[in-house]
């Protein structure tokens, strides 16, 4: 008796269920949809190799006679620091970032142009390493940076034009001595 139709009613939210067709079709539509919302965020490095913090940060000495505080660190890696970024006075400062370390411009390619060009970085957005990095602008392999793009011309649908885009930095900037990143498009 399987065959036969159930005589109690089925509540609204489930007679779609009964078609096979309909569940199917409902069912790859919700596929694609979080398919293409993942392929929105997708980069060009997915992964990348982790950073110790001993790697990133050098310990600093500091005390008058013997040198016993040990909570100061160096960055080690190179960063991005804001234009309107000021020091904290020397003894408060927790975490040193050296100037000869900090980088403003990017070499930005852009993927379907096959253009590479200069960009001044605008921030850090998001440093796959730790949230500690973002925090810092630490730029390695695999940051997502935002560039200035106003010089590449590039327009919306609307017709503005569009000014920050992201980028992901795709070299180790402390062994080259600059930051070459892909525009995420």
């Amino acid at each position: 008796m399987p065959s036969e139709p159930s005589t109690t009613p089925l509540p609204q939210y489930l007679l779609d269920r009964s078609n096979p067709t309909n569940a199917k079709a409902l069912s790859s539509a919700i596929k694609n949809k979080r398919n293409e919302k993942a392929a929105k965020f997708s980069v060009p490095l997915p992964r990348v190799r982790g950073i110790a913090e001993q790697e990133m940060f050098k310990i600093v000495k500091t005390g008058k006679k013997t040198k016993k505080k040990g909570w100061k660190r160096i960055i080690t890696k190179p960063t991005f620091v804001g234009p309107d970024f000021t020091r904290r006075p020397v003894k408060y400062e927790r975490f040193i970032r050296p100037m000869g370390l900090r980088y403003k411009k990017a070499n930005v390619t852009h993927p379907e142009l096959g253009v590479t060009v200069h960009l001044p970085i605008i921030s850090v957005k998001k440093n796959p390493q730790n949230p500690m990095y973002t925090q810092l602008g630490v730029l390695t392999k695999g940051t997502i940076i935002e560039v200035n793009v106003s010089e590449l011309g590039l327009v919306t649908g609307s017709g503005k034009v569009v000014w920050g885009r992201w980028a992901q930095i795709s070299n180790n900037c402390e062994q080259d001595g600059c930051v070459n990143a892909i525009l995420l498009v």
